[in-house]
């Protein structure tokens, strides 16, 4: 199986000032790229070859396991934004937040709070565990809660190439900045 970087709905000015095209020409256009170019030469004559995404970052480890979970981690972050995104999430993802954070306001504390202090370079997601109760998770690296049986349905990427063009070392205003840009209906298509 040939792997593609997915086409994003937005052009890649449409999300500034937040993340801006540069940003995007490096981290969409350069990372994430490079990461499909490494598994397509990674998995021939293994028993990856053929296989998808999910079940390389379920059943891999080292270099097959880092790149697929970056393809599929990156394409999940970028396709969960929009030019009008932002605002507060409706429907069953908001009633399960008041449920497990007491509010959205607290969620957002405790999941900025979660990207603000992940040491060095990876993701947290709000996730949905096996019970179907919601988590906050922190994960290093290419770190993917799909290789844990958890069910992903929001991502912030902390790795510097998401945001040292526009923030410099300032992870927190880009952790700021990005609630502003969350497409919430896709986040609830995913609950």
């Amino acid at each position: 199986m040939k792997f593609e970087l997915p086409k994003l709905p937005y052009e890649l000015n449409k999300l500034e000032p937040v993340i801006s095209a540069k940003t995007f020409e490096f981290h969409y256009g350069k990372h994430h790229q490079a990461y499909v170019n490494n598994l397509n030469n990674l998995v021939p004559g293994t028993p990856f070859e053929n296989a998808s995404l999910e079940t390389i970052i379920k059943e891999a480890d080292g270099g097959i396991f880092n790149n697929a979970a970056q393809i599929w981690n990156h394409t999940f972050y970028f396709l969960s934004f929009s030019p009008n995104g932002g605002g507060e999430p409706k429907g069953k993802l908001a009633a399960l937040i008041i449920r497990e954070f007491d509010s959205f306001d607290l969620f957002k504390e405790k999941f900025t709070k979660a990207a603000a202090t992940l040491f060095g370079s990876g993701w947290v997601w709000l996730v949905l565990n096996k019970d179907g109760k919601l988590e906050i998770t922190q994960e290093n690296n290419a770190g993917c809660p799909l290789k844990h049986g958890l069910k992903p349905l929001l991502t912030i990427d902390v790795w510097e190439h998401a945001y040292y063009l526009d923030y410099q070392n300032r992870r927190p205003d880009y952790i700021s900045a990005f609630w502003n840009i969350i497409d919430w209906n896709v986040i609830e298509g995913r609950v």
